[in-house]
């Protein structure tokens, strides 16, 4: 029997959840034992997870669990010590970022293992399940935030999660309204893919004219001067060895339209960072980091970012992911197989 135990966020501001009622109810039909931990914040009660058939812990509680527990999370985990269990989670360990090596080096000393979310694929390499399309959208929003504060004179303010994309859609469309400016052109980076899907989405419906970019159009390397001939440009392209730079250092210098940056992939810690105009996340508190004045130049780089539409992407992440997670008590080749051969591989590589 597979124990799969749903921590609770410890992350502020986090509401979402890889696993609803709905699947607990499924999974435990297919024979699976489930102890979701109480949370206050998690946008789905912790009662319908009892009613569903979980068992109901305590929050943290998670490194107390049985040594055979799948411990199933989103978010990084508290710090603290060595780590004994396997471990379902995003986990951001595997492209040379700091904390990601102080991760795996927890691992290690515990004997447990890290399955990571971001590296769960098919025979093909692409992923089972993406938060991406609620990313884009939401980041495209905060973008377009700070594109209107700045026309206030203004740096873009706190955010906070919507209760529904639709009151999301009315404020924004308010908010830039307001400006009495045109709307800005965008540049979106990524376009044919879950992430630019999301960012084109809120992009159009708040009569945004956006230029589509993908792997075509970024062959043959950058950076791209037509990145700053937009006044807002949307990355959403996760980057890896062979991605081009596409905002160079000095494109803050005078002369460019561009005043907003959406790094929706947001990796800025990583080797393979295409956005080279600032080196650090934003948050919820300050969401963007101006690199640049006269013009301002503003990036968006918040790292949670589905979680501003925590129903939402729950609702559409847990269900994609939902039939990967049934197949946890198969044995042989699979995507949970590959995501265990990634962690060994980049623990062996591990100073």
């Amino acid at each position: 029997m597979v124990h799969l135990w749903l921590r609770s966020e410890s992350r502020g501001n986090e509401q979402r959840a890889g696993l609803t009622p709905e699947g607990t109810r499924h999974l435990r039909a297919g024979g699976f034992r489930i102890t979701v931990e109480d949370s206050p914040h998690r946008i789905l009660p912790t009662a319908d997870y009892a009613a569903a058939g979980a068992e109901i812990a305590a929050p943290g509680s998670w490194s107390e669990a049985p040594a055979d527990a799948i411990v199933f999370g989103l978010k990084e985990l508290p710090p603290g010590g060595a780590l004994v269990h396997r471990h379902i989670m995003f986990g951001h360990a595997f492209k040379g970022q700091p904390a990601g090596q102080a991760l795996l080096r927890r691992f290690r000393d515990g004997g447990g293992r890290l399955l990571d979310l971001e590296y769960l694929t098919d025979d093909s390499g692409r992923r089972l399940a993406a938060f991406g399309h609620w990313a884009g959208f939401a980041g495209a929003a905060v973008s377009l935030k700070a594109w209107a504060a700045q026309r206030r004179g203004t740096i873009c303010g706190p955010v906070a999660a919507w209760p529904t994309q639709e009151q999301l859609k009315a404020e924004l469309r308010a908010e830039l309204d307001a400006t009495g400016a045109p709307r800005p052109r965008a540049l979106v980076i990524g376009a044919l893919g879950r992430v630019g899907g999301g960012a084109l989405e809120l992009l159009t419906a708040m009569g945004v004219q956006a230029t589509r970019w993908d792997m075509a159009e970024t062959a043959g390397g950058g950076p791209f001067p037509q990145v700053l001939a937009h006044e807002l440009f949307i990355n959403c392209i996760l980057a890896g060895p062979q991605t081009p730079v596409f905002v160079a250092p000095n494109a803050v210098e005078p002369g460019r339209l561009l005043t907003v940056i959406g790094d929706v992939a947001c990796d800025p810690s990583s080797d393979f960072n295409p956005v080279q105009v600032y080196d650090r996340v934003t948050d919820w508190a300050q969401p963007v980091t101006r690199v640049a004045e006269a013009p301002p130049l503003d990036v968006m780089a918040i790292d949670n970012l589905p979680s501003l539409l925590p129903r939402e992407s729950t609702l559409d992440y847990a269900a994609q992911l939902l039939p990967v997670l049934g197949e946890l008590d198969r044995g042989g080749p699979g995507p949970w197989a590959r995501a265990e051969a990634t962690f060994a591989a980049h623990l062996a590589r591990l100073d």
